[in-house]
């Protein structure tokens, strides 16, 4: 009887001993837990701990292993070990609210935290400054967690020469990473939190390439350039790639293979079962077969349904006889340019892109709902309409919002082809074709003496109509390449265009545009950027006085969503060029038309080129970020102003040409650059240039610009 009450006596004294032991390390917790206090724990939606009590709990068990298991441990899953790791999940469920399904990510922190603390052992106590072992006596401070025996059988590990010569390989391929990370011990998931709740976002996750930049920003708050070309490129696949590709995108541009069970970029704790990403055996020919069958069944029946629907024809309900506007329920396989109707509360075109006519094509890795096709928004014609089908992995609920990214369509309310709708004229109303095309003439030749020849030239004399040769050319080379079926070529855009080197994508919607005389994408703005640079800054030595910005990165589409991003990429490019004077220009796109802004931040000044006559009090977010830019700049390049002259930045709206319909803004804002550039100056006149002055742009100068264009794919062989 003494011997078992001696037995208990003793388990209380060791238990309680164990309790004191771990008091001195997190003496907060412990202390809680004896007046009933059971911390709370929180996680993301991806299984990582996040605050408040995140890194409570991550200092916790890394004191409790450092307890419970030796140094010499060099094989977590051994088996030995589990009554020590059932001690620490004891420990942690007493003093945390925390569920049993959570123990697997406990463990595998643990087992990280334990290598963590040999790491440094070894580091700190074992080695000198040149990497050489030195054989060191036990550190005093950590006796009470560490035996002599242990200590020496732990260095005798470290001087083995298998030991050493893994080490080595490990040292040596971690000593100098291309990216390394910048936020000490601060964690993706704390990362992710603290972005989130910066933005103020109701989304519960971000894309891995925007944390992944993220955390290679240092105190001095601006990415290296190498981290923003990878950035860049995220963004660039992010458009082209499906949402259900295997493979990450942040992967793929840094051309890395994604190891089995890894999500690059989100951290520990998060794996493809955690994010949804479904990585099961290849099936058979059979399943294949099976599958395709399915498909296509379905896909006759929904051919079947619109056959059944092809005499309907909608009609604007305010002005039904007038309206021309007939939908093509045929809509043809695979990717076609498209315009998006909604219904209510009367028909009308609300948004241009492209529909996705595939088999088995997924919208966000889900099924799309029944009746619809998924479609690319690409122009927003009435901004503010609400989409039929909210997004359900963004916060888009209008087109506008939608411009750049993917949602579903009802068929029904989808035209192929870019053919505006347009209310037919009366026979009373009609402008007979030969007085339209004397009109024209006359037009074109009361604005002939304001035009100059290519380039500049100072005299004013009337310009030869350009020809189309270019276009036919080019036109004919694509059809002897795989471009119109889907293949895509590149277009280098080295470092000096937009401050980051990468590869512009091209395929054959971006050809078409020039060709069928539609709205010009990034695609066709950024080559002709291109051309600008090959063949009128630099050979001309204007490369030191002008610049330009890229229109992927600076928008008021991610200016409404990531400021943060659009202010860091401008400031880097102003602070790279603070001591010269220069022009830089930003082709700015609102969601569906396009403007130019040319920015001299040395005298901070803002010249505003809108070819629809509007100011720029229509986007307000685009002036403050540029304001803010401004002064920044202006900051760091320690220039004292005045109080009064803080502010002082100066908007200049620009009289320059005037677009007569709702297509050639795009051209329009080329050819403010080709204007400026050919000129050489800096300063842009408040009533535009003399030398290129007029009411508008006629058509073969807007042709001018396409011939350009083309000359330039064919110099450049981009349809090898």
């Amino acid at each position: 009887m003494a011997d078992d009450q001696h037995e208990e006596v003793s388990k209380k004294v060791s238990a309680e001993e164990e309790i004191r032991r771990g008091i001195t390390v997190m003496r907060r917790v412990v202390q809680g837990r004896s007046r009933g206090i059971i911390l709370d724990v929180y996680w993301s939606n991806q299984g990582q701990l996040i605050e408040p009590n995140g890194h409570t709990l991550t200092s916790f068990i890394g004191a409790l292993v450092r307890n419970e298991i030796p140094i010499t441990c060099d094989d977590w899953r051994n088996k030995e070990l589990n009554e020590s790791k059932e001690k620490i999940w004891s420990e942690i469920k007493r003093c945390f609210n925390i569920e049993e399904e959570r123990r697997g990510f406990c463990m595998k922190l643990a087992g990280k935290l334990l290598r963590g603390f040999r790491t440094f052992l070894s580091s700190k106590f074992l080695k000198d400054a040149d990497g050489n072992f030195v054989d060191a006596e036990l550190p005093k401070k950590y006796e009470s967690l560490i035996s002599a025996e242990e200590w020496e059988a732990f260095k005798s590990k470290r001087q083995d020469p298998v030991f050493q010569r893994i080490s080595a390989t490990n040292r040596e391929r971690a000593s100098s990473p291309a990216y390394p990370y910048r936020k000490g011990r601060v964690g993706y998931g704390r990362l992710e939190q603290s972005m989130l709740q910066k933005e103020e976002s109701s989304e519960t996750s971000l894309p891995a390439h925007v944390l992944w930049k993220e955390a290679r920003v240092g105190k001095s708050g601006v990415p290296q350039e190498e981290v923003l070309h990878v950035y860049q490129k995220c963004e660039e696949l992010s458009q082209s790639l499906s949402p259900d590709d295997t493979k990450g995108i942040l992967s793929r541009a840094l051309d890395v293979p994604e190891y089995s069970g890894r999500v690059r970029g989100k951290g520990f704790g998060v794996t493809p079962t955690s994010l949804s990403i479904k990585k099961g055996k290849a099936p058979s020919n059979r399943e294949l077969h099976a599958r395709l069958e399915a498909m296509q069944a379905e896909l006759d029946a929904l051919r079947r349904e619109r056959e059944a629907s092809a005499s309907t024809v909608y009609r604007d309900a305010s002005d039904k006889d007038n309206i021309n506007c007939t939908f093509q329920p045929n809509i043809p396989e695979g990717i076609s340019h498209c315009q998006l109707y909604l219904s209510s509360p009367y028909y009308r075109m609300v948004g241009k892109g492209k529909v996705h006519n595939v088999s088995g094509v997924l919208l966000h890795t889900r099924e799309l709902p029944a009746g619809c096709l998924k479609v690319s928004v690409d122009i927003a014609v009435e901004p503010n309409a609400a989409l039929p089908y909210p997004s359900d992995d963004s916060d888009a609920t209008t087109v506008h919002e939608a411009v750049g990214s993917f949602v579903a369509w009802p068929t029904n309310l989808i035209c192929v082809g870019y053919e505006t709708p347009t209310k037919s004229k009366s026979k009373d109303n009609a402008i007979p074709r030969h007085t339209e095309s004397t009109v024209s003439r006359k037009e074109e030749v009361s604005n002939a003496s304001a035009r100059v020849k290519s380039y500049g030239a100072k005299k004013t004399v009337a310009r030869k109509k350009p020809t189309t040769k270019y276009r036919s050319c080019l036109r004919t080379f694509l059809e002897m390449t795989d471009i119109p079926t889907g293949g895509v070529r590149t277009v280098h855009m080295e470092v000096g265009i937009f401050g980051f080197d990468y590869d512009q994508m091209i395929g054959n919607e971006d050809f078409m545009q020039v060709f069928s005389h539609e709205e010009i994408g990034v695609t066709v703005v950024n080559t002709y950027i291109r051309f600008l640079y090959d063949k009128l800054m630099r050979p001309n030595g204007l490369d030191v006085s002008f610049g330009f910005l890229a229109a992927a990165t600076v928008n008021l589409g991610l200016i409404l969503s990531r400021p943060d991003t659009v202010t860091e990429y401008v400031l880097r490019i102003l602070m790279d060029n603070k001591d010269a004077e220069k022009l830089f220009f930003i082709p700015f796109n609102t969601g569906g038309y396009w403007l130019l802004l040319a920015i001299n931040p040395i005298r901070e000044i803002v010249y505003y080129l809108d070819s629809l006559g509007n100011d720029w009090t229509t986007y307000p977010d685009m002036k403050v970020l540029i304001d803010t830019v401004l002064q920044a700049f202006r900051a760091q390049r320690d220039i004292q102003t005045s109080r009064r002259g803080a502010n002082s930045i100066t908007w200049i709206k620009v009289a320059c040409p005037q677009q007569r319909n709702q297509i050639d803004c795009g051209y329009f804002m080329l050819r403010f650059m080709r204007d400026t550039l050919a000129l050489g100056r800096l300063k842009i006149p408040t009533d535009y240039f003399d030398e290129f002055k007029c009411a508008f742009y006629t058509k073969d100068q807007v042709d001018e610009i396409k011939e350009e264009w083309c000359q330039f794919m064919i110099k450049l062989n981009v349809c090898s």
